[in-house]
């Protein structure tokens, strides 16, 4: 079995806006608490070091992260939607499929008709609960600032076309699942249209779905399906989204 991790890491480095905060705590930093809080002497530890820890402050959306439905709206499909504690497992572990969009512009948008031709184009026929996998190469901009505009986005359109087809996970090695959001901004203060706002997003208030964001080394998978994904998220209680690190798993 050949593993490919599909997770950015969790960096003060990451190039998102409102980055995570990571402070390292040295060892020797470890054995001066420990002595205090056991008040054993500095000395009984070996060398004056005990354990090194870190301090972390981050969203449950900084980095490789799962949507839960919670996070698109209150309701889903008519009943309280779900947060990320409460999620199906078996929606997280599956067969995989790599879809190809690296050719397309930063801030273009996949449509329905594109995800068709994708699949035709690798002879795949898409089965409920198969893990749909995004490509679009942002991930290679992750420790730059222009990460969060560097993605093609996911439609309304093209979303619905995998959810019609029983995919319940899908994701994307972009900073969002929908265009950057300065796009849609743009958009509506062009046209007054909010149907442009967050629309693959807002999608799963009508059928239940997750995403994740924010993957990387999608390029690096050998074959566009005949393989196992697992992603299963961090259970934040009550959240709306939680870590997660995704794996591709190839035979």
């Amino acid at each position: 079995m050949e593993f490919f991790d599909l997770s950015v890491p969790i960096s003060n480095r990451a190039g998102e806006p409102h980055p995570p905060q990571i402070v390292y705590h040295s060892h020797e930093e470890g054995a001066r608490e420990a002595s205090e809080a056991l008040r054993i002497p500095l000395n009984a530890f070996p060398q004056g070091r005990a354990w090194a820890v870190e301090t972390v402050t981050l969203s449950t959306h900084n980095g490789t992260h799962m949507d839960a439905p919670y996070h698109f709206g209150p309701l889903s499909e008519g009943r309280p939607a779900r947060t990320i504690d409460r999620i199906p497992l078996e929606w997280c572990y599956g067969d995989g499929v790599l879809l190809d969009f690296s050719h397309k512009e930063a801030g273009a948008s996949i449509t329905a008709e594109e995800v068709d031709a994708a699949l035709q184009r690798i002879e795949y026929v898409l089965k409920p609960l198969d893990i749909v996998l995004i490509r679009t190469d942002a991930d290679k901009k992750f420790f730059d600032p222009s990460y969060f505009f560097a993605h093609a986005g996911m439609s309304a359109g093209a979303t619905r076309y995998l959810l019609e087809r029983g995919v319940r996970l899908t994701g994307i090695d972009g900073w969002g699942w929908d265009i950057p959001l300065n796009l849609q901004a743009e958009s509506y203060r062009a046209t007054g249209d909010s149907s442009v706002l967050w629309e693959a997003h807002y999608l799963g208030n009508q059928i239940e779905y997750l995403h994740i964001e924010k993957l990387a080394n999608l390029d690096l998978l050998p074959r566009p399906f005949g393989f196992k994904v697992a992603a299963f998220p961090i259970p934040v209680e009550n959240a709306s989204g939680g870590w997660v690190r995704p794996v591709a798993m190839f035979p």
